[in-house]
């Protein structure tokens, strides 16, 4: 057992992992990784262990992200430049392995859900949100992109959503994720205890149990979707595929929404709108280990990015959320500069 993660087997089967990093909100260090990964990999082969559960210690979340301020420690050195970039290598990886296991793997999404903790349970085949649920890819707040292969399940909500998600790092309630297709049932928090144990006590012998006994517990959100409200308008805009035409349309439009979408685009980095903009359409036809293969080459690209490093100093170090950036306009990003960050 490790303070970072507490894996746990029960005798009727259930394998456990606890994310154990609350006063992170369980943020993915370079040694989680390492573990999940290694009790996954034993787990897989173990013909008694029926079934995984991912969750996350404390109250606040199942997992806030990568940890961002290590990675901002890469322009210091070599050696931790190369450890960054094995942090992304590990971590891709890992999410792949969580989309190809063969066994079912219960993701509890109560809480912060964001970024490296969305990666981590994408691939589960079981992703229960909750009331408390606040999930996003926020990768855009520090001039990076939407990674751990978003290009491939953000392609998979309803018309332009995934666009919309992707440039404006949107944070949404259970209802929101359900309808993206990002989480498969809704489980009160206060529910929860008991399905696990409910879980942990059962005789297990198919996988075909689990959705059945998720069944037994799921209910549907109080709250409505906004995104499904809001559709008809994130589509009208969101449907170009250069950020200058998504913007240009949200100039013209006199709606709150696109006022307040407008202001958030214009406080991003432009390398990233673009970037993420590109990655997002190849995506479409792209598999999910293609996605990720993708991902690790903008990854790499990003690191040496002054713009990236700036984007973290003003969000997670100086906290100013005031980012120079070295690229300031839409223009002063060529489609050449782009294309760049797709090959190493």
């Amino acid at each position: 057992m490790t303070d970072v993660v507490i894996a746990e087997v029960k005798e009727n089967g259930v394998a456990t992992l606890t994310l154990n990093r609350p006063k992170a909100i369980n943020s993915l260090s370079y040694e989680m990784i390492s573990i999940i990964s290694e009790k996954l990999t034993k787990w897989q082969s173990d013909d008694s262990i029926k079934v995984i559960v991912m969750k996350g210690e404390g109250a606040k979340g199942f997992c806030a992200g990568g940890d961002i301020k290590t990675l901002y420690e890469a322009q210091s050195s070599e050696i931790a430049f190369e450890r960054a970039c094995h942090f992304f290598e590990l971590e891709y990886m890992l999410d792949l392995f969580i989309y190809e296991f063969e066994k079912p793997i219960i993701a509890i999404l109560d809480g912060i859900v964001m970024g490296g903790g969305v990666g981590l349970s994408s691939g589960a085949s079981h992703r229960i949100v909750t009331e408390r649920t606040k999930w996003a890819m926020p990768e855009m707040n520090i001039g990076f992109f939407p990674d751990v292969a978003a290009a491939y399940f953000l392609n998979k909500a309803p018309g332009q959503i995934g666009a919309y998600l992707a440039l404006t790092g949107s944070t949404i309630n259970a209802a929101d994720v359900l309808y993206i297709h990002a989480g498969e049932e809704y489980i009160t928090s206060e529910d929860i205890p008991l399905f696990l144990q409910d879980i942990e006590a059962f005789e297990w012998e198919e996988a075909s149990q689990v959705g059945e006994m998720i069944k037994n517990y799921s209910t549907k959100p109080a709250e409505r979707s906004l995104l499904k409200e809001m559709e008809e308008e994130i589509n009208s805009h969101f449907r170009y595929d250069t950020v200058e035409e998504i913007i240009s349309s949200l100039e013209k439009a006199s709606s709150e929404f696109a006022a307040e979408t407008l202001k958030i685009l214009t406080s991003k980095s432009p390398v990233s709108l673009k970037v993420s903009l590109k990655q997002l359409r190849d995506g479409k036809v792209k598999t999910v280990r293609e996605c990720f293969e993708t991902d690790y080459v903008l990854a790499l690209n990003f690191l040496k990015h002054r713009d990236f490093y700036e984007g973290i100093r003003s969000v997670l170090i100086d906290k100013d959320r005031n980012p120079q950036y070295q690229y300031k306009k839409l223009e002063d990003v060529s489609e050449q500069f782009v294309k760049s960050f797709f090959t190493l």
